[in-house]
C-alpha cells in the first residue's frame, strides 16, 4: 500500500507539475487505491483473529486511507463542474474546449496526487505504530 501509493503520488506530482495528462497515472492510483483496500482488509482479518495493536492510534492511521480515498474521489467528481461553471461548452471554440479539459484533467490530477500523497503518510504513521515496525 504504501509502495503503491508512493508510486501514484510521484507520478502524479510531475505530471501535474508538467501540466501533462498521464493516463498511467490513473492506472497506478487505481491499483493503489486496491491496495488500500486489501490492506484494511488485512487489519480486520488480524482483528478477528485477536491480535490487537500496541498503539490504539494505529486503527485510526489504519482506516483513514479508505476515508481519504473516497473524499478525493467524491472533490474529484466535482472539479469539472467548477471549471465549467457559466460556460456553455459546446459553444466555445474547439482551442478553449481542450484547454479547458486539460484544466479539467489537471485538477483532478491535482486532488488524487494529494489524497495519494496523505496516504502515504497515514500509512508511514500506521507503520510506526504497529508491532511489528
Amino acid at each position: 500500500m504504501l509502495a503503491s501509493n508512493a508510486v501514484a503520488g510521484l507520478w502524479g506530482g510531475i505530471a501535474w507539475l508538467r501540466n501533462e495528462p498521464a493516463v498511467g497515472f490513473w492506472y497506478a492510483l487505481r491499483f493503489a487505491q486496491i491496495a488500500v483496500v486489501l490492506q484494511v482488509m488485512l487489519g480486520a482479518l488480524l482483528l478477528l483473529l485477536n491480535y490487537e495493536a500496541t498503539d490504539e492510534l494505529h486503527y485510526l492511521y489504519g482506516v483513514l486511507p479508505i476515508a481519504v480515498s473516497l473524499l478525493a474521489e467524491a472533490i474529484r467528481a466535482g472539479a469539472g463542474d467548477r471549471e465549467l461553471e457559466g460556460l456553455d461548452f459546446e459553444a466555445l471554440p474547439t482551442d478553449r474546449q481542450r484547454a479547458i479539459a486539460l484544466a479539467i484533467v489537471r485538477r483532478e490530477m491535482g486532488i488524487m496526487t494529494t489524497s495519494a500523497l496523505v496516504i502515504v503518510f497515514l500509512a508511514l504513521r500506521a507503520a510506526g505504530t504497529s508491532a511489528g515496525f
